[in-house]
């Protein structure tokens, strides 16, 4: 299943909707309803209602055999799956040949640091800064996990249970605040600097979560090319490394970490700068084609 958060000029509010095969969205939230059964709008609080995987198949099944609550995907507006998560957990060095490139040591556990929820925004939505603030604003492809029920202290082994679905995140980092600041968190937690979407993709639609292209291309240009086959620690030991620390919940976002390729340690640099363009994608999951605009 896909399911993205959409809305529509028929509509005032923004709705949680499924792709269909044949590539139209479902408002599950409407068709719900009319079948007789109920589906929050916003996919955080639809992910905290049991059964909600099947509750939203069966919306999309009655939305197919009586027209309804079908859209066109192209008339409709994309935001972030998960708009309001209480928690984004990011993890540093993740991949062996990127904390090679910034001459880091490779971890012997995760390296964890967080990204405030202000920071989420759209597959299409602006990256946004003021170039007096930072000057050195950077790139991070990145598999995001979206946390499906509440989560302490899982085992590896059982982790898959607690997990709703991957996305698709730009880990979008200020590199003269992160490394001037000596930690990691007002380097990455700027406003509009962690673009998320378009849609949570559950992990049956996935052959192998741990085998997917994944890159970056900056206005056209492809700089980080790498694979999922290539995390030190893969989502099922990061899912039970945080759950021992502290309790995850429904809807909370997991950033697993960044290929090699980012434009800092590129010689020369490659930066962003006002009207540049950066393309995000995961074989399998999609992409996030972001603009970025000075303030």
């Amino acid at each position: 299943m896909r399911i993205g958060c959409f809305s529509s000029n028929s509509t005032d509010q923004s709705w949680c909707g499924s792709r269909t095969s044949d590539g139209d969205v479902v408002d599950i939230h409407a068709a719900g309803k009319k079948a007789g059964v109920e589906i929050p709008r916003r996919l955080s609080d639809l992910l905290e209602t049991w059964n909600w995987k099947e509750r939203a198949s069966f919306a999309v099944d009655y939305a197919m055999e009586n027209d309804v609550g079908r859209y066109d995907v192209d008339d409709l507006e994309r935001h972030a799956p998960i708009g309001n998560p209480r928690k984004v957990v990011c993890v540093g060095l993740n991949y062996k040949e990127h904390a090679e490139e910034g001459e880091n040591p490779i971890p012997d556990e995760p390296v964890l640091f967080s990204k405030f929820p202000t920071t989420v925004r759209g597959p299409d939505d602006d990256i946004t800064w003021d170039p007096e603030y930072t000057k050195e604003v950077d790139y991070e492809a990145e598999l995001v996990v979206v946390i499906g029920r509440r989560a302490k202290g899982v085992s590896a082994d059982e982790a898959r249970d607690y997990v709703a679905g991957v996305t698709v995140g730009n880990d979008v980092s200020a590199r003269d605040l992160q490394h001037g600041d000596g930690q990691w968190v007002r380097g990455k937690s700027l406003d509009s600097f962690a673009p998320t979407g378009p849609e949570l993709v559950t992990l049956d639609e996935i052959d192998d979560v741990h085998n997917l292209d994944i890159w970056t291309e900056i206005d056209g240009e492809r700089l980080q090319d790498s694979t999922t086959a290539n995390l030190i620690f893969d989502i099922d030991d990061l899912v039970s490394f945080c759950s021992q620390a502290f309790t995850l919940e429904p809807g909370d976002l997991l950033f697993t970490g960044t290929p090699p390729g980012v434009g800092v340690y590129r010689d020369p640099q490659v930066l962003l700068d006002d009207g540049m363009t950066v393309t995000v994608g995961v074989e399998g999951v999609g992409e996030l084609t972001n603009t970025c605009r000075h303030t």
